[in-house]
């Protein structure tokens, strides 16, 4: 009889919910975005309908949408099709559910299966749907009444003013929405299959072989298990910091420094950046040779026949603070390792200044000088191994 407690306590705990790893900032947003959203949605129908009494202002099923659509906007049953798709065609057939069967419990399990059933074949599933369908079939009258007018309003209406408040205010709120599947050209680039050994082809064919539908997609569970590899990665090398690394004898200008002296510095050293530091030797910007390129009047075809013809483009008096990137990726001297591969490997940086305890340029990291760092300690792992 004991046993039997056990596995029934054991059971009942497995219902026990999950820890929710959400920041309370981005609850908050969720929260404001769901505000928002119905506060539009019930204002747009009011405006539009006016004294038109026979249409409701917000339908139940717009809740739940508004909880997809802002708290779990990365979902697939949160998307726009999903939402548009999968509340129209279970309208449609909740109408013509109520009006085929006179009873209405009978009604209203069809209208959830058949909706169910061709959310899946349209792949447009919005659990919200289901209570669209329901609705269509157990709203009352007045409901009735309108006939397959309840699809358009106010099921129609009301997704489509819904979904463009949840794209303008994730918009504004700097989140990526709608959650659209990257093209090839980015996916490849953001997640390298020689680096990671997992394709998106082997996302989709583990989400096949599972046989049901997962709540994840394809491309968020390939940025997670990229991003988890870093993580590990960094942790492996944890003890290098970026002082063990970096070139020490850096090259730098001063940001009234001109243009045709930075190119020089840049031809002299054979080198693709150069850190720009104010007198007190902090960092201001870095110009690279992407910038003489692509911010100067001269242009690479002429950089390369002319080597540089200043005089003739009337570019000597150009400074390198005119040209220069300002906003620059810098790391501290202490900050190991491995919280430099994220920056190469997903942000695109090439180019990295080291700073010391006071802010000031110590450094510079290269893509080169990570690799040769990181196999270093690779060697000296499997030295101390042996």
């Amino acid at each position: 009889m004991t046993v039997f407690r056990l596995a029934f306590v054991r059971w009942l705990l497995s219902f026990t919910p999950a820890a929710v790893n959400i920041p309370w900032r981005e609850r908050a947003r969720s929260c404001v975005g769901a505000l928002i959203g119905i506060g539009i949605t019930g204002a747009s129908m009011h405006w539009l309908l006016g004294a038109d009494t026979r249409v409701p202002l917000l339908v139940a099923p717009m809740g739940a949408s508004a909880v997809l659509l802002f708290a779990v906007p990365a979902s697939p049953l949160a998307q726009p099709w999903s939402l548009i798709g999968g509340n129209i065609v279970s309208a449609t057939l909740g109408v013509i559910a109520s009006q085929c069967f006179g009873d209405p419990v009978v009604a209203a399990a069809f209208a959830v299966a058949a909706a169910t059933c061709a959310m899946f074949a349209l792949r447009c599933v919005h659990p919200p749907s289901g209570a669209v369908a329901l609705t269509a079939v157990l709203g009352g009258p007045s409901v009735h009444a309108l006939g397959f007018r309840f699809v358009a309003e106010p099921i129609a209406l009301q997704s489509f003013v819904l979904l463009s408040a949840a794209i303008v205010y994730h918009t504004v709120t700097g989140h990526r929405y709608p959650h659209t599947k990257r093209g090839n050209a980015e996916a490849n680039r953001q997640h390298d299959a020689g680096a990671t050994g997992i394709t998106r082809a082997d996302i989709e064919a583990l989400v096949r072989q599972r046989g049901e539908l997962i709540d994840v997609a394809a491309d968020d569970l390939q940025t997670l298990l990229h991003e988890a590899q870093l993580l590990a990665y960094a942790r492996s090398f944890s003890d290098m910091t970026c002082a063990d690394i970096m070139s020490r004898e850096v090259v730098s200008v001063a940001p009234d420094t001109t243009a045709a002296a930075a190119w020089r510095q840049l031809e002299r050293h054979r080198i693709k950046a150069l850190p720009v530091v104010d007198e007190a030797r902090r960092v201001v910007g870095i110009v690279t040779r992407t910038d003489f390129v692509g911010r100067t009047a001269f242009g690479l075809r002429r950089m390369r026949a002319s080597r540089f013809s200043f005089k003739r483009d009337g570019a000597t008096s150009r400074r390198v603070d005119e040209i220069m990137t300002p906003a620059v990726c810098t790391v501290d001297a202490s900050v190991p390792v491995g919280k430099l591969i994220p920056l190469f490997a997903h942000y695109g940086h090439h180019h990295i200044p080291v700073l010391d305890r006071s802010k000031r340029l110590a450094g510079m990291i290269t893509q080169s000088d990570l690799i040769g760092g990181l196999h270093r300690q690779t060697l000296a792992g499997q030295l101390r191994s042996a």
